[in-house]
C-alpha cells in the first residue's frame, strides 16, 4: 500500500501546505481489481472510475506524520461523534427517548449509562465535537501566520493571509453547494421522501428555492431569518466556520506588529470579550485556538512568559486535570437553552452560576472551556496523543469534512428507511414508508443507545457513510481546494520580466 508523505485534515488542507497541481487519486492496489484489469482488459476510463469508487485507505505512517497530526485525528474522531450523536437522536425519537441523551444523568428519574458523566460523550458528544472543531480551526488557521509573525516576516505574512482569506469561502462552501445540490436533486429524480424535507412541485422550483436559501445562508453578514439551511441542517457550523475564520485573519493582521506579551494579552482580552461581554462564543473558541497555537510556537522557541516556567513541575498534574474537566464540561446538558432546567440537572446546579449574562445559550460557555482544555491537554498526554495519531483516526481526519456533510442526507434517506424496517419509526414513516415498516423487525433489547435493532442498521449505514465520505473527499472536497488555489494563482499578476 502506497503511503503519502503527509496527512491532511478537513479544514486545513491548503493552509499548511499547497496541494500539488499534478495531484492524482491514490492508485488502487487491490489484487482483485488489478487482476480484473488484466484479465478483462478494462479500458482506461473504467480503470479511472474504479480508482474513484474504491476507498483510498492511504494515510501516513507514524514517521511521516507532522507534529500536529493529532489535531487531524482529533477532528476525525470528533466528526464520527457527530455522526453517532445524530443517529442516536434520530432513531430514539420513535421511542420518545432522544431527550435522555442530552439531559443530565438522572433528570426526570431517568438513569441510563448513555447519559452518565464521561460516557455520555460517546453517545451525545456532538456539541462537544463541534466546539472542538472551532478551537482546532483557530489553531490551524493561525499556525503559519503566527510562525511568520514570530520570524517578523511581515511581507510573507500578508501574502499568506491574503491567499488564505481569498480561498476560505470557496474551500468551505463549494463542497456544501455540491452535496446539497445532489441531495435536493435526488428528491425529484428518485422520488425520495425525507421526513425533514418539503420538496417543491418541480425540480425547477426546487432549484430556485435552493439557490435563494443558499445565497442568503452563505452571506457573511446575513441578518434575520433561520440560522439553518433546510437542505442540510447540520451545515450551520460551516457558516460559523467562515465567520470565525474572518475573525482569526483580522486578528492576525491587527496583532502582527505587537510585542509578544502585548499580543498574548490582546488574545486573552478578546476571549474574555467574546465570552463574557458580547455573545460571541464561537469567536472565543477560534481565538482560544489561536492563543494555544501562539503559546505552542513560543514554547518551541523557548520564549514562553516566565509564569509558565514556574508551572513546569506540575505539568502532568495540570493537564490530566484539564482533561478530566474537559470531559465533564463537554457533557453539559443541551436539550434547550432553559437555564432553570439546567439548574435542576444533577451535578450542574453550582456550575450554572458561572454562566455569564451575555451568553444566551448556556451550553456554549461550558463547551468553550471543554474544547479549549481538550486541545491544550492532548499533546501533553502521550498515550492520548498517540491514539489520535493512529491510522484509524488519521483516516477519519482525512475524510471528516465530507463525513460531516454527507452523513445527514444518508441518515434522512436510507437511514430512516432502515430504522423503520427494524422497528424505529413514527407516524410520518407509517404514512409515507408503509412498505418499510417492520420489514425486518428486531428486538429493542440492550442498554439505551446500544439496542440490537439500532446497531443492526449500522451494519449497512456505517460502512456506506464512510465510503460515501471517502468518495466525496476525492471527487468534491479535494478538487474544491485545488480549484480555490488555482483561481487565486490565476488572478495574481504575472512576474515582471527585466
Amino acid at each position: 500500500m502506497k503511503m503519502p508523505t503527509k496527512s491532511k485534515g478537513i479544514l486545513d488542507v491548503g493552509e499548511w501546505e499547497e496541494i500539488k497541481t499534478d495531484w492524482k487519486p491514490a492508485p488502487t492496489r487491490r489484487p482483485a481489481i488489478r487482476g480484473l484489469n488484466c484479465k478483462r482488459g478494462l479500458t482506461k476510463p473504467i480503470k479511472t472510475i474504479l480508482s474513484y469508487l474504491w476507498p483510498s485507505m492511504t494515510i501516513a505512517t507514524s514517521e511521516e506524520l507532522r507534529p500536529t497530526a493529532y489535531l487531524d485525528g482529533l477532528r476525525g474522531f470528533a466528526a464520527f461523534l457527530v455522526y453517532w450523536h445524530h443517529h442516536q437522536l434520530w432513531a430514539h425519537l420513535a421511542t420518545h427517548q432522544s431527550e435522555i441523551f442530552e439531559d443530565a444523568f438522572g433528570y426526570s428519574s431517568q438513569y441510563h449509562l448513555a447519559a452518565f458523566h464521561g460516557i455520555r460523550t460517546f453517545f451525545s458528544g456532538g456539541h462537544y465535537a463541534v466546539s472542538t472543531f472551532f478551537v482546532i480551526s483557530g489553531y490551524v488557521l493561525s499556525a503559519k501566520p503566527l510562525s511568520l509573525i514570530h520570524a517578523r516576516e511581515y511581507v510573507r505574512l500578508g501574502d499568506n493571509v491574503a491567499s488564505a482569506l481569498f480561498r476560505r469561502w470557496l474551500r468551505l462552501y463549494l463542497p456544501l453547494v455540491a452535496v446539497t445540490f445532489l441531495y435536493m436533486t435526488s428528491w425529484h429524480i428518485f422520488g425520495l421522501w425525507a421526513a425533514n424535507a418539503s420538496p417543491k412541485d418541480t425540480w425547477k422550483e426546487e432549484l430556485q428555492s435552493w439557490y435563494f436559501e443558499l445565497k442568503n445562508f452563505s452571506f457573511l453578514y446575513n441578518q434575520g431569518g433561520e440560522p439553518w439551511l433546510s437542505y442540510q441542517f447540520h451545515a450551520w457550523s460551516i457558516q460559523v466556520e467562515f465567520k470565525g475564520s474572518v475573525v482569526i485573519y483580522s486578528c492576525l493582521l491587527a496583532f502582527s506588529r505587537l510585542a509578544k506579551n502585548a499580543r498574548l494579552s490582546c488574545e486573552i482580552s478578546l476571549v474574555f470579550y467574546f465570552m463574557y461581554v458580547a455573545d460571541g462564543w464561537f469567536a472565543a473558541m477560534f481565538i482560544s485556538g489561536m492563543l494555544l497555537c501562539d503559546l505552542d510556537l513560543l514554547a518551541a522557541r523557548n520564549e514562553l512568559p516566565l509564569v509558565f516556567n514556574k508551572l513546569e513541575p506540575a505539568k502532568r498534574f495540570i493537564f490530566y486535570h484539564l482533561l478530566a474537566f474537559s470531559v465533564y464540561l463537554g457533557g453539559v446538558p443541551s436539550v434547550n437553552a432553559d437555564i432553570n432546567r439546567f439548574k435542576d440537572s444533577r451535578g450542574w446546579y453550582y456550575l450554572s452560576y458561572l454562566k455569564p449574562q451575555a451568553v444566551f445559550d448556556y451550553k456554549w460557555v461550558y463547551l468553550f472551556w471543554a474544547a479549549t482544555f481538550l486541545v491544550a491537554s492532548i499533546p501533553r498526554i502521550l498515550w492520548l496523543k498517540r491514539f489520535f495519531e493512529t491510522r484509524f483516526c488519521q483516516y477519519l481526519g482525512r475524510i471528516s469534512f465530507a463525513l460531516y456533510l454527507v452523513h445527514g442526507p444518508i441518515l434522512w434517506t436510507l437511514g430512516d428507511r432502515l430504522y423503520t424496517a427494524t422497528g424505529w419509526y413514527q407516524e410520518a414513516q407509517t404514512a409515507h414508508l408503509p412498505q418499510w415498516v417492520e420489514k425486518f423487525p428486531l428486538p429493542k433489547t440492550g442498554p439505551l443507545g446500544l439496542e440490537v435493532s439500532f446497531l443492526a442498521s449500522h451494519i449497512i449505514l456505517l460502512p456506506l457513510t464512510i465510503w460515501v465520505a471517502d468518495f466525496g473527499t476525492r471527487v468534491i472536497d479535494e478538487p474544491s481546494v485545488r480549484f480555490a488555489q488555482w483561481l487565486y494563482r490565476s488572478l495574481l499578476p504575472r512576474p515582471v520580466r527585466l
